[in-house]
C-alpha cells in the first residue's frame, strides 16, 4: 500500500543534528588499516631474515626444520595480534569495514594463525629432534619441562584450540551466543600465555634489539586497544550517560521493545542503523552482553531497541523492570546514511530485521515519494511496528510493500509463495521503479538477505549503492 504526506520538519532538524556529530568515516582508513596489517608480517620476516633464518635453511635437516619452525611461530604470533585489532573496537577499524566484515576476517586470520601455530609447534620439535637425536616423544616431553615459559605456552595453545574449535560452523551453531562468546574471551589468556615464552626462549627476544622493540610495542599497543576499547570507553560511557530501562512494551508474539532513559546522549557518536551490547544488571547473568539495533532515531534522552525471542539474552527482555540500570558498549556498525550516494532509498527487511531499518527511515534525509519500504513477513500478525509504519508512511511520504506468506518452495527467493509466479527480478523492478537510483539498505535473515542481494546484482544495482550488515558470530 501507499501512503503520501509533508515530510516532517522536526525529523529534518534532528538529522542535521545528528550529521554535523558523525562525520563521514574517511575512505583511507580501510586502505591504511590493510598496509598496517600487511606491513606487520613483512616487518616479522625481515626480521626472520635478519635473524640468519635464510643461512640456516642451508645448514642441515635440524636447522632447516627450526628455522621454519621459528619463521612460522613469528608469523602466527603476529596474526594473532592481527586478531585482537579486529576485534578491539577500535573506531577507526569498526567504522572502516563494518561488524559483519569483520567476523569474517577475524575468523579467516585466526585459522590461519592457528595452522600456522601447529607448524611452529611440529617444525620445533622435529628439528629439535634431530638435533639432540631424541625420540619425539622424549623430546617433547623435555621441551615442554625444561624450556622457560613452556608450560604457559601449552595452557596458551589449549585456550586457542578451545577458541577455533568453537569458531567452527557446526559447533557456532551448536552453542548459545551467549556460550560461544564467554569462550571466545579465551582468545586473550592464549595470547597473555605466550608472551612469556617468546620472551624467556625466542632466539629474536635473545638476539635482537630490532625484534624486542618490534614485540614489545605490538603487544604493548595491543593491551591498550583492549584496555581502552573494550573496558575504559564502555564504562566511562555507561557512567557518563547512566542509562536505565523506562519502559517494556511488548510488541506481538515473541517481540519485546525496551526503552532506555539516560542523559547527554546528543553527545554520544551514535546514529540510527548502529547497535550496542547492552548488559542489564537485572541480576545472574547480568555479565552476558548481547547485541541489539536502535529501532528508533536516537534522541538526546532516549534510545529503543526491540528483539525478538531468540535466545537467554533475548528471552529475558521482557522480563525486565522500570530503573533497571544499564551497561553499554557501543555503539558499533555501518548500516547508517553515512555511505549514501543516491537520494532515494529502497529498505528491504525480513521479520525482526525492521528494526535498524525503521529507524533509518525515521532519520534518514529524502523527499516525499523518495522511500520505498519492502517488508516480509510470515503473516500479519508478525508485522512488528505496523501502525508506526503506517504513520511515517503518511509523514514522509513512504511507499510500504507488505510481502505476506509463507517462502515459496524449491527456489531461493526473498519472496513469499503468493508471487511464485514472479521471478525476483521482475518483482523488484515493480516495487522499486528505476531502482538503480536509489541506495538500497537490507536486513533480516542470511539466507533471505542472500536471495534479495543476488537480485540486485543480477538487476544490475551499483554495489556501493547496496548497504547491509549481518550479525554473524
Amino acid at each position: 500500500m501507499t501512503n503520501r504526506g509533508p515530510a516532517q520538519a522536526t525529523s529534518r532538524h534532528r538529522i542535521a543534528h545528528l550529521r554535523r556529530r558523525s562525520p563521514r568515516t574517511p575512505v583511507w582508513w580501510r586502505d591504511a588499516i590493510g598496509v598496517l596489517s600487511w606491513g606487520s608480517v613483512l616487518v616479522v620476516v625481515a626480521l626472520w631474515l635478519s635473524g640468519r633464518g635464510i643461512q640456516l635453511l642451508a645448514a642441515g635437516a635440524a636447522d632447516l626444520l627450526t628455522s621454519l619452525g621459528r619463521l612460522a611461530g613469528l608469523v602466527a604470533a603476529d596474526l594473532l595480534l592481527v586478531q585482537v585489532f579486529l576485534m578491539a573496537r577500535v573506531p577507526m577499524i569498526e567504522r572502516s569495514y563494518g561488524q559483519d566484515e569483520l567476523v569474517r576476517r577475524h575468523r579467516l586470520v585466526g585459522f590461519w594463525s592457528f595452522n600456522l601455530l601447529m607448524v611452529h609447534v611440529g617444525l620445533i620439535l622435529g628439528g629439535y629432534t634431530l638435533r639432540d637425536h631424541n625420540n619425539l616423544l622424549r623430546e617433547t616431553w623435555d621441551v615442554v619441562t625444561t624450556y622457560g615459559g613452556m608450560l604457559l605456552a601449552v595452557a596458551g595453545s589449549v585456550a586457542l584450540t578451545v577458541v577455533v574449535v568453537t569458531s567452527v560452523r557446526v559447533a557456532r551453531r551448536a552453542l548459545r551466543y551467549e556460550s560461544w562468546h564467554l569462550l571466545h574471551l579465551y582468545a586473550y589468556l592464549g595470547v597473555g600465555l605466550s608472551v612469556p615464552h617468546e620472551i624467556w626462549t625466542g632466539a629474536d627476544f635473545a638476539t635482537s634489539r630490532v625484534a624486542r622493540l618490534y614485540w614489545w610495542s605490538a603487544y604493548a599497543v595491543a593491551l591498550a586497544a583492549i584496555l581502552v576499547y573494550r573496558v575504559a570507553l564502555p564504562l566511562w560511557r555507561t557512567l557518563r550517560h547512566g542509562l536505565t530501562v523506562r519502559e517494556v512494551i511488548r510488541e506481538g508474539p515473541g517481540v519485546v521493545t525496551v526503552l532506555l532513559a539516560g542523559r547527554g546522549l546528543h553527545r554520544m557518536p551514535v546514529q540510527a542503523g548502529q547497535y550496542f551490547v547492552f548488559r542489564f544488571l537485572d541480576g545472574p547473568g547480568w555479565s552476558r552482553g548481547n547485541p541489539y539495533s536502535l529501532s528508533a532515531s536516537p534522541a538526546p534522552d532516549r534510545l529503543r531497541v526491540t528483539a525478538k525471542a531468540a535466545g537467554d539474552g533475548s528471552s529475558r527482555l521482557a522480563g525486565l523492570r522500570p530503573g533497571t540500570r544499564v551497561v553499554i558498549e557501543g555503539p558499533y556498525g555501518r548500516l547508517t546514511g553515512e555511505r549514501r550516494v543516491t537520494g532515494k532509498v529502497a529498505m528491504f527487511a525480513c521479520g525482526i530485521g525492521i528494526t535498524p531499518l525503521r529507524a533509518l527511515l525515521e532519520e534518514l534525509a529524502y523527499e516525499p515519494g523518495d522511500a520505498v519500504l519492502v517488508y516480509r513477513a510470515h503473516e500479519a500478525g508478525d508485522v512488528v511496528f505496523h501502525g508506526e509504519l503506517e504513520q511515517l508512511a503518511r509523514l514522509r511520504g513512504i511507499t510500504v510493500h507488505y510481502l505476506l506468506g509463507r517462502r515459496i518452495r524449491n527456489r531461493e527467493s526473498w519472496l513469499p509463495e503468493s508471487a511464485a509466479a514472479w521471478t525476483d527480478e521482475d518483482a523488484m523492478r515493480q516495487l522499486v521503479p528505476g531502482i538503480s537510483g536509489y541506495d538500497v539498505y537490507v536486513c533480516g535473515p542470511d539466507p533471505w538477505m542472500d536471495a534479495v542481494c543476488a537480485t540486485t546484482t543480477r538487476i544490475g544495482l551499483p554495489p556501493n549503492q547496496l548497504h547491509q550488515e549481518r550479525f554473524s558470530w
